[in-house]
């Protein structure tokens, strides 16, 4: 079983390798680009420069390379992400569902953009949030950000490796499951995907994150902001 359980781990690493390079090569410095204004000019105002934070499912890296904070961790199966992190993040290369290769109450904040959807099921979901309340501070902050089914509708399941479909209230609700409470919960964010489709000028994103009102027009996505309760509020709630 456990050589057979290696095979399989492998041909799954082989497989994140050709689904990345084949949905992020094309546009690499296109996406570059959005998450560094995301990250300068909307995320940076969640996430002190002291921070320790971890990136999970992170992809090439391309929110944790842009983001300014104190320790930068990314978390990803795909051995190839390591390549394409920059020198300051440390690469953790391990399936997220498995106990996280980091000390309880040691981040300050979580981060993760369409990921969970990916995960095979509801159960390998739950594991992987429990995984970051353990190593959350007291207060610290789980930033996710996935497609809204709700907007999305059977666009959704475009991409073969979607398996759980998402409402920012299921997202919601699945956190406070998890004794997270929610700072903020907003329905459509940012369009669905850069993958496919038009790319606009790199200038308009700044004017989008600046204006709310074109997120009910545009967003597909929502954003959830959960915070991990502090003692004084479980004492309390008990």
């Amino acid at each position: 079983m456990e050589g057979a359980g290696r095979q399989v781990m492998e041909s799954k690493q082989e497989q994140l390798k050709v689904q990345y390079k084949q949905r992020f090569a094309e546009a690499a410095d296109y996406r570059d680009s959005v998450w560094r204004i995301l990250c300068s000019n909307f995320f940076s105002r969640y996430i002190p420069t002291g921070s320790k934070i971890l990136e999970l499912g992170a992809g090439w890296g391309e929110f944790i390379n842009n983001i300014i904070a104190a320790e930068k961790y990314a978390m990803d199966l795909n051995p190839k992400t390591g390549s394409h992190l920059s020198a300051e993040v440390k690469f953790i290369h391990q399936d997220c569902s498995q106990q996280w290769e980091l000390e309880s109450a040691y981040l300050d904040v979580v981060f993760t953009s369409n990921f969970l959807e990916h995960l095979s099921d509801k159960a390998c979901v739950d594991r992987v949030v429990s995984e970051a309340h353990r190593c959350l501070k007291q207060g610290g902050l789980f930033i996710c950000m996935s497609p809204n089914i709700k907007f999305v509708s059977g666009a959704y399941w475009d991409f073969w490796d979607h398996h759980i479909p998402f409402t920012e209230l299921s997202c919601a609700e699945l956190l406070r499951l998890h004794d997270f409470s929610i700072d903020q919960c907003i329905p459509r964010f940012l369009p669905y995907t850069m993958s496919t489709g038009m790319k606009p000028p790199l200038c308009l994103a700044k004017y989008y994150l600046r204006l709310p009102v074109l997120w009910t027009f545009f967003g597909k996505q929502f954003l959830i902001i959960g915070r991990k309760n502090s003692e004084v509020v479980m004492e309390a709630e008990q």
